[in-house]
């Protein structure tokens, strides 16, 4: 059974399927499929053409897709889901997040309260994303990544997770994203390569080819990335005044 508010506005040809829950003025716009367990916090706003609660398909050769019962989908309260996106079932997404038209956000996926998932973004599965994260427009987030508060992604960066390239069973021990520390900020069409941890604060240059650790507080650049120089001192995240502890 639904339990939706009478405040919610619908557009046209919604689909709403059973146990659904929509909070007080919710704006849902045309054409968008709302699966069985989707919960929608007070607010919200969903743009046409979008699918929430997708179940997962699962690929024969997927490594990193598991068939199960999921939990619901979550959207926090005040949340903005643009057109033409998808949300996958078992996705939990807090308060005042925003996401881009044309974005996928898979299963086992939390994203913390004012965090920016830009157009045509991919967030893969097993993935954590803090608050007030900036990720840009076509990045390219994988499997079993970490991205603590504040970070920036800029568009068309790629994460990786398999250094194996799909040959041998001996990857599938060892399947890992990237783990970006608070406040690392990643330039455009920078490649982060698996299991490699940025430091807190740490900035890599556009276009840079990650394949180490990279320390906290210090800029890298280049293929394959080096030290360049420390951040600068009035670019740190404690000297920002909009950081919150």
């Amino acid at each position: 059974m639904n339990k939706i508010d009478e405040s919610v506005e619908f557009g046209k040809n919604v689909i709403i399927e059973d146990d659904v829950e929509i909070a007080k003025n919710v704006k849902i716009g045309h054409n968008v499929v709302i699966h069985s367990g989707v919960r929608i916090g007070e607010g919200s706003v969903i743009s046409d053409n979008t699918v929430l609660g997708k179940v997962p398909f699962k690929a024969k050769a997927s490594e990193t897709t598991k068939i199960r019962e999921l939990p619901p989908l979550v959207i926090g309260k005040y949340v903005t889901i643009g057109a033409n996106c998808v949300i996958y079932k078992g996705a939990n997404l807090e308060d005042y997040v925003f996401v881009g038209d044309l974005a996928s956000i898979r299963e086992d996926v939390q994203i913390g309260k004012y965090t920016i998932i830009g157009r045509g973004v991919t967030v893969e599965n097993k993935t954590i994303i803090g608050k007030h994260v900036k990720i840009e427009s076509e990045a390219y987030i994988t499997a079993i990544s970490t991205i603590e508060d504040y970070c920036f992604i800029a568009p068309e960066v790629a994460f990786s997770n398999d250094n194996y390239l799909a040959r041998t069973k001996e990857r599938s021990k060892h399947f890992k994203g990237p783990t970006l520390k608070k406040g690392a900020r990643i330039g455009v069409n920078a490649t982060i390569l698996p299991g490699i941890t940025i430091g807190k604060d740490a900035l890599v240059a556009a276009g840079a080819v990650v394949t180490k650790d990279v320390p906290p507080k210090v800029i890298v650049a280049g293929v394959p990335a080096k030290y360049f120089r420390d951040v600068p001192e009035d670019q740190l995240l404690e000297n920002q005044d909009f950081y919150e502890d």
